[in-house]
């Protein structure tokens, strides 16, 4: 393991909606890792939930009634379901994400990466719920390592541009007993193809260390003629590394989101359903143990734009990895 200074991204991060569902639209950070240049796998589990009107003055729940944190009541069920907002201060949305993450470095300065998402949907509204689950849409995308200061006095920085492809493995075709189909953001899949690009810089100085990733994401149609508006996210994150021993280093931090999408379009043109403008700041803290990894943080919201859909009200991410002593390369050295 090189020196702590070789920061660089576990994930960097997950551009789809899709993938991410409920309007996680675009992006979410793996998190920061000790490691320079190791290949790893990792299991993360991802909770967003949405929940009050705020045009009717009703405040946000991270866990409203019926909710619940880590896997759905049943995972396929529909009791009379309806997609129609009409105030009720019991609805939300839940969108779960359990999901497989690898790395692999081609070179020390190219990285490749695949996400796999199992997802796990719950909506409920006027008192109908809707549990949906299955297989996601998946992401694959590569990074070079632009600048790679890591071995040097003063401060280190790391700077890494890249992009990829959200491919249309989900089933977006699920229907009710009459044979309807659900809402977009209701399914495990979308049915489009996703094109993105993203830029992640890291730096760190004398145990003081910020990251910050910015991505842009377009979206195809698929054969309803549905899609999803182009989308923006950015994400920063101040963090402070504690060394714990030899074998264990703690990295505590502050993080903020923010998202930013016009929601869904069918034939090209809006429809005004799930449009995105959220902040969320949380705290995180992610444990380092030889080569395992613990990472988890909380996204609270501090910033919703006026919508008359349920509110964001925030965040959880929980993620287990383990990264490999990766000494060659199919690149060659550099």
């Amino acid at each position: 393991m090189k020196t702590w200074y070789g920061l660089a991204l576990g994930g960097v991060l997950l551009l789809a909606a899709p993938t991410a569902r409920g309007c996680d639209i675009c992006g979410c950070f793996m998190g920061i890792t000790p490691y320079d240049n190791q290949s790893s796998l990792a299991l993360l589990h991802r909770y967003r939930v949405f929940n009050g009107y705020a045009a009717l003055g009703q405040a946000p729940h991270l866990r409203p009634a019926g909710a619940r944190l880590a896997w759905p009541a049943a995972l396929n069920s529909d009791d009379g379901y309806a997609h129609r907002h009409s105030g009720n201060a019991a609805d939300f949305e839940v969108f779960r994400v359990l999901e497989l993450r690898g790395k692999y470095f081609l070179s020390r300065r190219v990285e490749v990466n695949a996400f796999v998402p199992y997802v796990l949907n719950t909506s409920q509204i006027n008192g109908r719920q809707l549990n949906v689950a299955g297989l996601g849409d998946i992401t694959v995308f590569g990074g070079y390592h632009l600048l790679r200061a890591i071995e040097t006095a003063g401060v280190q920085s790391r700077l890494i541009v890249g992009g990829g492809l959200k491919v249309p493995t989900g089933d977006f075709r699920r229907t009710n007993a009459a044979g309807r189909r659900y809402a977009l953001l209701n399914q495990p899949g979308t049915g489009t193809t996703d094109g993105f690009v993203y830029a992640t810089y890291v730096g760190s100085y004398r145990g003081f260390g910020l990251s910050l990733n910015s991505s842009y994401r377009v979206a195809s149609e698929n054969t309803f003629a549905n899609s999803l508006a182009p989308s923006t996210t950015t994400f920063a994150s101040a963090f402070y590394r504690v060394a714990l021993g030899e074998n264990w280093q703690v990295y505590p931090s502050a993080q903020f989101f923010y998202e930013r999408t016009k929601g869904e379009m069918l034939d090209g043109q809006l429809t005004g359903e799930h449009a995105m403008h959220n902040a969320l700041l949380g705290p995180g803290l992610e444990v380092f143990y030889r080569n395992l990894s613990l990472n988890t943080s909380l996204q609270l919201p501090v910033y919703t734009a006026p919508t008359d859909h349920p509110a964001s009200a925030g965040r959880l991410v929980l993620g287990l990895g383990y990264s490999f002593k990766q000494t060659r390369y199919l690149l060659g050295k550099k």
